[in-house]
């Protein structure tokens, strides 16, 4: 095992003293090609190409004498000091950091970055991280190759955010970029770069509602005022015709077979006032409501914006505007029966909440999950609400909730 190993963050500007004494002792450096290059490395030092950390810290493991592993930014966020203290490796390390490439991204910007999300883009992740530039106002990106500023541009078709695109920072070629998402795709862009997307209605609003300034980091959750989640309508809800199936109880049990969270999109397919959308947005999944009713769109709409959350309102039937939606992880149907649960599950989400008002129709909807590949869960609810005045019966509702769950689903 290498007798010492130092990890030092590189983020353009001259290196510390702590560095420079590290890398003068090291009888290994491992870096990127630019790392490599600069002129404190010693000249007789064995020089490794760092492609893959995971060969690399074999490699180190295997070397006697002083190890340095340069890296960009900070290298303790989403960075190689993780892999190289992972316990098939038995790495101890000292960390040297420098100033993140996110912090660094947002000081080019000019913009503070404590209310922002940072997420990791590659191939396997570019699609979770989409969802959080849908759901969240600012979020910052580190991208890789084949999941950089197009991708994201392209996946996140139809939904209007300006990108800031900070391509090779802290170097000599270093660019920043503003964009609308919709002109980013037709541009080539260089490695390594961080995206800071923002936009979106609660970017104003959201901000001073949100927390910002205590708490860093946009996560889940509704604005202070709104305490609790499946609550029942408040005065102007009520003025909106309510459709079978809305009442709190039942919200709550979709939401809790659901289970919204960040990196997740949320289909709900006749979404109504809007009331679950919001509630999943709450959550931090991005959402996108489908409703054929113009009236139910400008509803959400509002209430959307009126909580300050994230949500796409798509107006069309179901299951033919389904077509050109992008891959959901869960979906809540709240009408269109038999077929629209046969299309939705022909897309594979990971669950299917629904409800019905019937056994006959429980049976046929259960069936149609069940032909589509879901374990199938069916419970009859019943709700009563009392008057506490005088403890009477104010009203009754009674539904079956069905979830379907995909066997295949890895969450």
């Amino acid at each position: 095992m290498a007798d010492r190993v130092t990890v030092i963050g590189w983020d353009g500007s001259p290196l510390t003293r702590a560095a420079t004494s590290a890398l003068s002792a090291a009888t290994l450096v491992a870096g990127a090609a630019h790392h490599l290059a600069l002129p404190e490395v010693p000249p007789n030092a064995e020089r490794i190409r760092l492609g893959s950390v995971d060969l690399a810290a074999r490699r180190i493991a295997g070397h006697r004498g002083s190890a340095v592993v340069l890296a960009d930014g900070d290298p303790g966020f989403f960075g190689v000091v993780r892999t190289l203290r992972a316990p098939e490796h038995g790495l101890e390390v000292e960390v040297v950091p420098a100033v993140s490439s996110v912090a660094t991204a947002f000081a080019r910007a000019g913009m503070p970055w404590d209310d922002a999300l940072t997420v990791v883009a590659h191939q396997r992740t570019l699609r979770r991280a989409v969802n959080v530039c849908r759901a969240h106002p600012k979020v910052a990106v580190l991208t890789s190759p084949g999941a950089g500023p197009a991708e994201l541009a392209l996946l996140l078709d139809g939904i209007h955010r300006t990108f800031v695109i900070c391509e090779e920072l802290g170097t000599d070629r270093e660019q920043v970029t503003v964009l609308t998402s919709d002109k980013v795709a037709d541009h080539v862009w260089r490695d390594p770069n961080v995206v800071i997307v923002i936009g979106g209605s609660g970017t104003l609003t959201g901000v001073a509602r949100s927390g910002a300034g205590w708490l860093a980091g946009r996560g889940p959750g509704y604005p202070p005022q709104q305490r609790g989640w499946a609550l029942p309508p408040d005065d102007e809800e009520r003025r909106a015709p309510q459709r079978e199936g809305e009442y709190a109880g039942l919200r709550a049990a979709q939401l809790a077979r659901l289970g919204p969270r960040t990196g997740d999109l949320v289909w709900d397919i006749g979404c109504g006032g809007g009331a679950l959308a919001t509630e999943a947005a709450g959550f931090g999944a991005a959402v996108i409501a489908v409703d054929s009713d113009a009236a139910a769109c400008r509803l959400t709409d509002a209430r959307a914006r009126r909580l300050g959350v994230q949500v796409q309102v798509v107006e069309g039937r179901a299951p033919h505007v389904l077509e050109r939606l992008p891959e959901p992880d869960v979906v809540r149907i709240g009408g269109g029966g038999v077929p629209v649960v046969t299309a939705v599950a022909d897309r594979r989400p990971q669950r299917i909440v629904t409800h019905a008002s019937t056994r006959d129709e429980a049976e046929a909807v259960g069936a149609a999950l069940a032909a589509g590949g879901y374990d199938v869960e069916c419970a009859l609810l019943q709700s009563v609400a009392l008057d506490t005045s005088d403890w009477t019966e104010s009203e009754r509702t009674v539904v079956f909730l069905l979830c379907g769950r995909h066997p295949d689903a890895t969450a």
